[in-house]
């Protein structure tokens, strides 16, 4: 039963150990969703200035208003570059939480089926000791019987 202690002591650790990967998977999830709504936004902004730049080029329009949509549009390519590398490297520490959240999960997992292995081994234990303890009290009971006849 000791040994059973000090896995329990383990065990405690461990599942604390996945709470916190818990957290940080879901502080990841939601840094991911904010940066990839981000650049959702930031390429609407684009599709739209794409076709606002579209509609002034098939009508006259002032040579400084395509310039200023042009470059507005090349600000927001960059921006939009800048934006998906931020979503990648989310997208990857995503993962990574992800794989560590697993990996906390299974080691809990491994310790509550050893626990469980060694109190059934105890319990078959006891029972095997209560069993050949009956056995020996009716060996008794039985002698007993036979020398008083």
């Amino acid at each position: 039963m000791i040994e059973t202690n000090r896995l329990a002591k383990v065990l405690t650790i461990r599942e604390h150990e996945e709470k916190d990967a818990q957290l940080a998977h879901a502080q990841s999830v939601s840094s991911f969703e904010k940066l990839a709504k981000n650049l959702y936004n930031l390429l609407k902004k684009k599709e739209k200035m794409e076709e606002l730049y579209n509609e002034a080029m098939k009508r006259t329009t002032a040579v400084y208003q395509l310039r200023e949509k042009a470059d507005y549009m090349k600000q927001l390519n960059q921006d939009i570059i800048a934006l998906q590398e931020k979503v990648n490297q989310a997208r990857k520490d995503m993962k990574n939480k992800r794989e560590a959240l697993t990996s906390a999960h299974i080691e809990v997992k491994k310790i509550e089926n050893i626990i469980d292995q060694r109190l059934l081994r105890h319990k078959k234990y006891l029972l095997k000791t209560e069993q050949e303890q009956l056995d020996e009290v009716s060996s008794q009971q039985y002698i007993n019987q036979k020398l008083g006849e």
